[in-house]
């Protein structure tokens, strides 16, 4: 069978995965410096016959050029591709692609369901799209290492922490104050926006991704589906889509 591959260019790292149908047969995870070199022994496997690349930053050089000397069709992502919804955003084209790609991942898992989708990335956004099939738009906020870099570079005297590290319910020191701060902070944050829109949109369902998704309180986890592969997944589905109205 045909593969397709799927180049998910994040904030903070790369991910490179390849499809069989809907079902994923390799994923990678690579960091900036690494893709390009990744993308030439990926122009080399004859089993791939399409590809699709979606990225938040500005590509080198050297990956540009990767990318464009793939032997097989690689569509770029963005808003103007057949969604498996229509778009009610204002400003389609400034839309993040990771964003659009976890909510059609979604909508084809749940078509007939209002949707959440909510990304815990270098930024969190949360979108919605409707059990009609309309993408509303969302929000976005700071992630975790955001909000931990800007309590340091805005006071005096607070440190820059790692993430990682001891955890309890009441920081009882400065480290674990901001520790818990952040990171409880954001599993409130998070709390409260399924609570509000599950209140507006009936039958509310919520799904949740993004490399720091899992580092958040199981009873966060616990009410959504949580799928650390939903970017990619979103991708496959929308260059099969592209590929079938061909």
């Amino acid at each position: 069978m045909t593969r397709q591959l799927v180049i998910d260019i994040g904030n903070s790292s790369a991910k490179v995965a390849t499809f069989e149908g809907d079902n994923l047969a390799e994923y990678i995870h690579a960091e900036h410096t690494q893709l390009a070199t990744l993308l030439r022994s990926k122009a080399q496997d004859c089993s791939i016959g399409a590809a699709i690349v979606s990225t938040v930053v500005a590509l080198s050089d050297e990956v540009e050029q990767a990318i464009i000397t793939l032997p097989y069709p690689c569509l770029r992502m963005s808003s103007t591709l057949k969604m498996p919804f229509s778009i009610a955003y204002k400003t389609p084209s400034t839309l993040g692609a990771d964003r659009l790609a976890a909510a059609a991942e979604a909508r084809m898992q749940k078509p007939e369901h209002n949707l959440l989708v909510i990304d815990v990335g270098t930024a969190i956004t949360y979108d919605i799209v409707t059990a009609e099939g309309t993408y509303l738009g969302g929000n976005i906020s700071p992630g975790i290492g955001m909000r931990l870099k800007a309590l340091n570079h805005f006071t005096g005297r607070l440190p820059l922490i790692s993430k990682e590290g001891h955890r309890v319910p009441l920081g009882d020191t400065t480290e674990t104050a901001i520790r818990e701060g952040v990171l409880q902070g954001i599993d409130y944050e998070i709390e409260g926006y399924i609570r509000a829109y599950r209140n507006k949109y009936p039958g509310l369902l919520v799904f949740l991704t993004g490399g720091d998704a899992f580092r958040l309180d199981n009873r966060t986890k616990s009410r959504t589906f949580a799928d650390d592969l939903l970017v990619a997944k979103g991708l496959n589905q929308i260059l099969r889509l592209n590929n079938e109205t061909k």
